[in-house]
């Protein structure tokens, strides 16, 4: 569908904005810090040019390297006497293990710390699944209770609030 006569929408025209410079912005400086070092020679080795030791009136000592000390190996606690000994296979990697009292302990806690949850889950799950309805039919018969004395209270003329 054509116009026949398009509508003619109102119009503004604006001046032409005035020519202006564009800024001119400053390059930031920043003032770097900076210190003056202090130059502490250790007793062996020769002062820097400039710099008098505190024994500048001996004659330089031979300069020896000692060598660095290896670390300490690290330090395992004694194994106690119920512990045993195990060998992992194709390295040479020793491992100690609890004794059977304490490893039997240790895995009956556990099968039955987990089975008594398994055990506890499945019960609270039936529990809801059984008072589910009991609760939901107490819930109707609640609110259809309210509902029916206010309606009856309502019709008797007195104010609902």
């Amino acid at each position: 569908m054509e116009w026949a006569n398009p509508p003619q929408l109102p119009s503004l025209s604006l001046p032409e904005a005035p020519g202006l410079p564009g800024p001119v912005l400053g390059i930031p400086r920043a003032e770097l810090p900076y210190y003056k070092p202090l130059v502490v020679p250790p007793s062996v080795l020769k002062a820097p040019a400039g710099v008098e030791g505190v024994n500048s009136d001996e004659s330089p000592k031979k300069e020896t390297t000692t060598p660095t000390p290896k670390p300490p190996a690290p330090i395992t606690p004694p194994l106690p006497p119920e512990a045993q000994i195990l060998e992992i296979p194709f390295t040479e990697v020793e491992v100690p293990m609890p004794s059977t009292i304490i490893m039997t302990t240790a895995v009956t806690t556990a099968f039955i710390s987990v089975g008594a949850t398994l055990v506890a889950t499945s019960l609270f799950k039936y529990i809801v699944m059984i008072s589910k309805p009991i609760i939901k039919q107490a819930w109707n018969k609640i609110t259809k209770k309210k509902q029916d004395s206010l309606n009856s209270s309502s019709s008797s003329g007195q104010p609902v609030s």
